[in-house]
Formats: structure tokens, C-alpha cells, sequence
């Protein structure tokens, strides 16, 4: 199993309805990119503060599943649209299970 790990947090004044639509428009990837078996999301429970705001858990059978993924245009999309105009800071990781 390969995990794709992705932190966010937002920048100033991005608003609620903003960040709702990254988390709809990340989970309807399940349904277009069959290459994710598992693809976990969500808010930051804000326990800890520093933490970063989003996080994204998502499970590939391999590598190059990751890399399907990665380059698809539906999540480039998503990407472009949605996330880089309110995201203030990434971190990611990715490795093997």
C-alpha cells in the first residue's frame, strides 16, 4: 500500500463555504480516479493549536497509482479551482504502508 499525506492550512479569509467546497469537490475524486482505494479528509479537530487546518489521507496500490493521481486533470482541477486560491501552506509526505 502507498499513502499520500497532505497538511493545509488556509489563509486569511478564506471563508467556511470555500473550505466546504475542497472537501466536496476532494471527495467526488473517489467516484472519477478508480486508482484510490481509500481517501480519508477532514478538519482539523483543533486540539493542538499550530496545527494545520486540512488534512488528506489517501491509500494507492502502488507508486504509480499515486502518480495517476497526482497528474489526473479532474485533481489538477480541484487543485487550480478550489485549493491554491485560499491556501496559505502545504506540507505532504508520501510512503509506503
Amino acid at each position: 500500500m502507498f499513502r499520500h499525506v497532505v497538511l493545509f492550512t488556509w489563509a486569511e479569509g478564506a471563508t467556511d463555504e470555500q473550505k466546504a467546497t475542497v472537501a466536496t469537490e476532494l471527495r467526488k475524486l473517489t467516484e472519477i480516479i478508480p486508482e484510490i482505494r481509500a481517501y480519508t479528509l477532514g478538519a482539523d479537530a483543533g486540539v493542538n493549536p499550530g496545527n494545520h487546518e486540512f488534512a488528506v489521507v489517501a491509500d494507492f496500490d502502488s507508486a504509480d497509482d499515486f502518480l495517476v493521481y497526482r497528474d489526473h486533470p479532474e485533481h489538477q482541477a480541484v487543485i487550480a479551482k478550489h485549493i491554491k486560491p485560499i491556501v496559505a501552506s502545504r506540507a505532504a509526505a508520501q510512503f509506503t504502508v
